[in-house]
Formats: structure tokens, C-alpha cells, sequence
């Protein structure tokens, strides 16, 4: 039994990358991990991503780029007000303005960047670079 989806989808992703992959599937679909995939895409860390198989629950196709160093999930999913955001960067990323960390807030699931611009603070989720 899978007790934490996203783990399982950025782990998946991250070891794609690592040995090469273009392409792979991960299961299951939920809007919570497509939010998250979208905020990848937007800043150019998947090339696309798109729903298949939803008879069977769905599944993610999701087309890598090159460009994924390291990923993971932030466990726990700690709460960080809007003035703490850059110490959560600087723990988790390894250089300044070089990755994302993806954060749930009250607009949406969002880069730490968006979050800066918009000035609200949230809950981590996870980082790549």
C-alpha cells in the first residue's frame, strides 16, 4: 500500500531522469500531482504531461527534459509564512535563483517564486532543481 503518492511520483521521475528515460507512466492520477506537474512544466523541468487510461483510475504520460539535477518530496510538510520562504530555499536548493520549491498556498499549488511575487506563504510540498 502507497502511503504517499507524490513521493512515489517524484521518485519515479527523478530515477527516470537519472538513467535517461524520455517518457514514462505514473499512476495514480490525481489533481494534487497534476498541479504539481504543471508548475514543473511551467518552468521547463517536464516537457508535457497528459492523462491516459482513465477507465483503470489514470495514469500520467509524462515527457521529460534534461534538465531535472535532483528532486524529492519536503516531508513533513512543514508551514512557512512569506518572510521565511528564503531560509526553506536556501536549506533545500543548492544555489539562489537555481531550482523551485513547489508550495500548496491559498491560490494554488505554486513555486516558492510565485508565492514571493504574490507575498503569501504556504505549505512545502517538494523541490527540484
Amino acid at each position: 500500500m502507497k502511503s504517499d503518492p507524490l513521493n512515489d511520483v517524484i521518485n519515479s521521475i527523478k530515477m527516470a531522469s537519472r538513467i535517461g528515460k524520455n517518457e514514462i507512466y505514473l499512476s495514480p492520477a490525481s489533481v494534487v500531482i497534476g498541479r504539481v506537474l504543471k508548475v514543473m512544466q511551467d518552468y521547463n523541468y517536464i516537457k508535457s504531461f497528459e492523462v491516459v487510461d482513465e477507465e483503470r483510475g489514470g495514469k500520467f504520460k509524462v515527457v521529460l527534459s534534461d534538465t531535472i539535477n535532483n528532486c524529492g518530496v519536503i516531508k513533513p510538510r512543514l508551514s512557512v509564512k512569506k518572510s521565511n520562504i528564503e531560509k526553506y530555499e536556501a536549506r533545500y536548493l543548492p544555489a539562489q535563483d537555481f531550482g523551485i520549491i513547489i508550495l500548496t498556498t491559498t491560490k494554488g499549488i505554486m513555486s516558492h517564486l510565485e508565492a514571493r511575487k504574490y507575498g503569501i506563504g504556504g505549505k512545502l510540498m517538494a523541490y527540484v532543481y
